[in-house]
């Protein structure tokens, strides 16, 4: 059964693709939030270093985020301030009520909780997250809660390299064993990584996120790294290190907190730049690399067979003991998904001897987007590649309990309320999810990303994803909320979200936010 999954499977992406295609186009535009099941959740995310700002108050320490932005690597911005969600978290919790929102999804900052990394507990970061956690409940929003977003303490960096050794895996388990017993009696939802597979290629391969590594082949301009090797072993210490605190929570937690831990992963949708066989093998190994890296451990106890081969002794390998841990170690799986791809092969990428981890996926990818009539600065809406997506990993990996952590629409961040285009995607995304569950997909629950116009990896504060504008200028950055915030309340409140309904809103948004624009 795994060797039928593994292989042939790239054979039928097209027929997926065209399967999505036409039930999305059936369904997209005419469906409420009662079409769902009841016990489906929706929900708005965020992350700590994004959103919090009070960098330097109340004990916390840097994490490799803030060295990252300080060392003006996220177009000169960083996370000092941001949205200040740190001093304001009453008033957001307010307006996600007032937007109808189910559930929040966040993260702990490791560096604000423990400053070092290890070793003693920040009061003042217990108390924040204490009463932060506190007043979602307190509203009836289910907290579902991310460990690790990017922001591992700069402490531990320093001492042994963070990721890169061994020696993570115990730390980790410890910050997750404080968070588990100190939120754990209000928290049902726990995800240990964010975006596993984005951290290990951008911070150790390509170098353009936290911690900023890499080397030749991938970038000429590296300072430090080894783009051959770091990627897989920060990818091996990151499976290890979340099956340790699974396994911990087990043990210690699980009969009497009755929480569920799940693995985030972004995916792409890939498809065949063309019908011929090598372009539908190479969309596999994209699909092998991306997914299968961190999914087919998680679900089958060890790596592809296509990625073991083309990294050969630069992989490592696990243990009897480390794969029974691993396999299974998963109660969801988190799925960040924004946009779809065309795969062309490439086997030339192969024949150099020095080779990273983008060289031994072996293909070319391009973005799907070939028309005119849309902005540069936005996704291409195409909706049937969540579809796909839930589509594929419902038969290759036995169908999982899914939760969409981040779903959403990057703009110009230039003060506008008028995000249409983002309404559009949404609507439509939306609406191909519908189809994915009627299709039998197990997702449970879809949240935007993301609820406030936050600090960016690549872009800074140049763009956002914000339901809610959040003005810079303005000392207590004000919130106001977009088109796209009224037309989530509007379907989370079982309202008509039709274009008719939107444009009455636009309207009205227009009048609100005109003396942004700039």
């Amino acid at each position: 059964m795994m060797m039928l999954l593994r292989g042939p499977m790239c054979f039928c992406l097209s027929l997926i693709f065209v399967h999505g295609l036409l039930l999305v186009s059936a369904a997209a535009e005419d469906y409420s939030r009662a079409d769902f099941p009841a016990d489906f959740v929706f929900g708005a995310g965020s992350s700590a270093y994004q959103v919090e700002g009070a960098a330097f108050e109340d004990g916390r320490t840097p994490s490799i985020w803030d060295t990252f932005t300080h060392a003006g690597r996220s177009n000169g911005a960083n996370g000092d301030i941001a949205c200040d969600t740190y001093h304001k978290y009453k008033e957001d919790v307010q307006l996600m009520v007032n937007t109808g929102l189910e559930a929040y999804r966040f993260s702990i900052s490791w560096s604000r909780l423990i400053p070092n990394g290890r070793g003693s507990v920040n009061p003042k970061g217990l108390q924040y997250y204490n009463n932060f956690i506190n007043e979602i409940i307190s509203h009836g929003m289910q907290p579902h809660v991310t460990l690790h977003h990017d922001d591992l303490p700069q402490a531990l960096e320093d001492k042994y390299g963070g990721w890169r050794s061994r020696k993570i895996v115990k730390d980790f388990t410890a910050f997750a064993d404080v968070c588990f017993k100190e939120f754990g009696d209000r928290i049902l939802h726990w995800t240990t990584f964010n975006e596993a597979n984005v951290f290990s290629l951008g911070g150790y391969d390509l170098g353009i996120l936290p911690p900023g590594r890499c080397s030749f082949p991938s970038r000429t301009d590296c300072i430090w790294g080894n783009s051959s090797t770091e990627p897989y072993i920060v990818t091996h210490n990151i499976l290890l290190a979340h099956s340790s605190a699974v396994k911990l929570y087990k043990e210690k937690y699980k009969t009497t907190q009755h929480g569920y831990l799940g693995f985030n992963i972004f995916i792409y949708w890939f498809i065949p730049y063309t019908n011929s066989t090598n372009d539908m093998m190479a969309t596999q190994r994209a699909f092998d690399f991306y997914v299968g890296w961190f999914m087919n451990p998680l679900i089958f106890g060890d790596y592809p067979d296509t990625v073991k081969k083309n990294a050969g002794e630069r992989i490592p390998k696990f243990t009897k003991y480390e794969s029974i841990q691993v396999k299974g170690s998963c109660d969801f799986i988190g799925v960040n998904h924004y946009a779809t791809l065309y795969v062309k092969d490439n086997p030339s990428s192969l024949e150099s001897d020095s080779r990273d981890v983008s060289a031994d996926m072996a293909i070319q990818v391009m973005s799907t987007d070939q028309r005119d009539d849309k902005p540069k600065d936005v996704f291409p809406v195409s909706p049937m590649g969540l579809y796909g997506t839930l589509e594929y990993l419902k038969r290759v990996y036995g169908n999982p309990p899914i939760y969409i952590h981040e779903n959403g629409q990057q703009m110009q961040r230039n003060g506008t309320l008028n995000d249409t285009a983002r309404v559009e995607y949404l609507q439509a995304y939306i609406g191909s999810l519908l189809d994915a569950i009627r299709n039998g997909s197990n997702a449970k629950g879809y949240f935007i990303w993301s609820f406030l116009d936050g600090l960016e990896l690549l872009d800074g504060y140049n763009s956002g994803f914000g339901l809610y504008y959040v003005d810079l200028d303005d000392k207590e950055r004000k919130r106001y909320p977009k088109l796209s915030a009224e037309w989530y309340s509007n379907f989370l409140k079982g309202r008509s979200t039709s274009q008719s309904q939107i444009i009455a809103v636009d309207q009205t948004i227009s009048s609100l936010g005109s003396h942004f624009s700039h």
